[in-house]
């Protein structure tokens, strides 16, 4: 009985999510983007329609999800192919919202920012901490995913509405959002603002960026793009997803490494 108390233990108290380093933002930029290249890729080049992109990326979100759960720790290759279906889904969710139901992008912000907050409040009341570097529990991971399932869905309609309602277009977008995420930078390196406050607002400005900067990549010139079409952009974010993936994995591997040595 005492063994199995201890072997409990230390399942439970296995970190189930990365650490917020650099390499974190450079995969999540990476995977956010071809969630807006890829959702367009499926839904308008492949001629799938919201509707089944949407069926399509929630089955395999879910399936990814189970098996992620399953694992009770952190593993580099599961975390990211969750992370990104939910880009994907996000994405496809979002132009359904905006476009099919017609309720725009100003709309969809609105409530996808409103619902975010109830997601953070009922997760912070349940859990008693919404910190996103330490998951070690199933419940606490349900909620991590679904909080960024739909901060992901709102960058998406947040930069739609830079982009097109505001008539910013494409790339003033991305830079203003860049100019944004510089900004959460500072603030985190040389001020006391709640690192926490600062995650969510990079979190999120991140999608939109992926958001604009996808869409300047994939647009045709005359729609304010550079015409790279969405199967290359999506293929080229790829590499970087994958290159990015290799050296988280490399590094957990040495991570367990330096465990076993001691």
């Amino acid at each position: 009985m005492l063994i199995e108390n201890i072997k409990t233990s230390e399942t439970s108290s296995l970190n189930r999510v990365p650490q917020i380093i650099l390499l974190y933002w450079i995969i999540k930029i990476a995977s956010t983007t071809l969630g807006e290249t890829g959702a367009d890729m499926f839904s308008m080049t492949f001629n799938l329609g919201y509707g089944l992109t949407i069926a399509l990326f929630m089955g395999i979100f879910l399936i990814f999800l189970i098996i992620k759960l399953s694992m009770k720790r952190y593993d580099p290759l599961m975390y990211w192919l969750v992370f990104t279906a939910t880009a994907i889904l996000g994405t496809a969710i979002s132009d359904f919202i905006d476009r099919s139901l017609g309720l725009g992008y100003a709309f969809g912000s609105i409530a996808l920012f409103s619902l975010l907050l109830v997601v953070l409040a009922v997760w912070y009341q349940h859990e008693k901490s919404i910190n996103v570097e330490y998951i070690k529990t199933l419940p606490a991971e349900l909620y991590y995913w679904l909080a960024f399932l739909v901060a992901n869905t709102l960058g998406t309609a947040a930069g739609d509405f830079l982009a097109d309602s505001l008539e910013i277009g494409f790339l003033n977008s991305a830079l203003i959002i860049a100019g944004l995420l510089i900004a959460c930078s500072i603030l985190y390196f040389y001020t006391k603002v709640s690192s926490l406050l600062l995650f969510w607002f990079a979190f999120v400005l991140t999608r939109p960026f992926g958001a604009t900067f996808g869409d300047l990549l994939t647009k045709s010139p005359e729609h304010g793009g550079v015409g790279l079409g969405t199967i290359s952009a999506s293929a080229f974010f790829g590499v970087i997803l994958i290159v990015g993936l290799i050296g988280e994995i490399k590094a957990e591997r040495s991570k367990d490494a330096n465990k076993l040595a001691f």
